[in-house]
């Protein structure tokens, strides 16, 4: 049986590194550039410390070529917007565009959503200002931190992906 939860702790040193580890594999990764936190806010710039289920991911599908996972991926489109705006009533919700709320592009032009998973973080039961567009995406050059995801090299997330299905926890210490 594959494990079924993803640890996101802590790397020494750096508060905006961590290790993420799930069975036998252990890989870097970058977390939000204020480190974690256990009251997240929108914009805080925070991972939230927490356990999280993956519900579902998105991939560039002309990108990356086949990838292995139960996980559900739907394929990105250019009108794909994530709402993150906290008085919206799409907040921290997919969207389309045209959209004139405040949104991220799930389309992005640097990569980094290439492959997203997207973890129930203030979804399922949403808050104003709790967090939006908490993912687990693909790296920044250097391991920059994110705004508050967890994010691994293209390399590591290939790895990571045959053991994640939905409903794997994604805990993070």
């Amino acid at each position: 049986m594959k494990p079924s939860t993803v640890v996101v702790r802590p790397a020494p040193g750096k508060k905006s590194r961590a290790i993420v580890s799930i069975g036998a594999i252990t890989v870097q990764a970058a977390i939000g550039r204020s480190g974690r936190t256990v009251m997240k806010r929108e914009g805080d710039g925070a991972t939230p410390i927490t356990s999280m289920r993956l519900i579902s991911g998105f991939r560039r599908g002309e990108r990356n070529g086949r990838l292995v996972t139960s996980l559900p991926l739907r394929r990105i489109r250019a009108d794909m917007l994530w709402c993150d705006q906290s008085g919206n009533a799409n907040y921290n919700c997919l969207v389309r565009a045209p959209f004139g709320a405040g949104h991220e592009e799930m389309r992005r032009s640097d990569g980094l959503y290439d492959i997203c998973l997207v973890m129930d973080w203030n979804i399922s039961s949403r808050a104003r200002n709790r967090g939006s567009a908490i993912f687990f995406h693909l790296i920044r050059p250097g391991y920059e931190p994110t705004a508050g995801c967890v994010a691994v090299s293209l390399a590591d997330m290939r790895r990571l992906l045959p053991h994640l299905r939905k409903g794997t926890i994604v805990r993070v210490l």
